[in-house]
């Protein structure tokens, strides 16, 4: 199963033109799965960057204005994109000129393959 995620989510960083990398994680930031491109910012990847998103979402969702689902964050050569799909995060790692809108719309490509691994995630110690 794992393998099949990895080869599709391979293919959707062929699709969006500045994309380079899909990682989809824990809430710790442990990694479950990721498919990287060789331009993608090492730093960027480490579990301490990664598990960042947990604390912003649960601060962001104090506002009173419910529930945290995305954070895009905008750096001078790199957009960073984070979907909380507890207990699973999923960041998407582009160029800053990368189509943030369709990287937003790979979300509902993803989704079906999330349940089973969500499970499995949830269920580990």
């Amino acid at each position: 199963m794992v393998d099949d995620l990895r080869k599709y989510l391979n293919h959707l960083l062929e699709k969006v033109n500045g994309l380079h990398c899909i990682l989809i994680t824990d809430r710790d930031g442990v990694p479950v799965v990721r498919a990287v491109t060789e331009r993608a910012p090492q730093l960027a990847l480490r579990p301490n960057f990664i598990s960042t998103f947990g604390m912003a979402t649960d601060q962001a969702s104090k506002l009173g204005l419910g529930r945290n689902k995305t954070i895009i964050s905008m750096y001078s050569s790199y957009q960073v994109i984070q979907m909380n799909k507890l207990p699973l995060i999923i960041t998407f790692i582009g160029s800053d000129n990368c189509n943030t809108g369709h990287i937003l719309s790979l979300e509902s490509q993803i989704e079906p393959f999330l349940k089973d691994l969500a499970a499995v995630v949830a269920d580990a110690p």
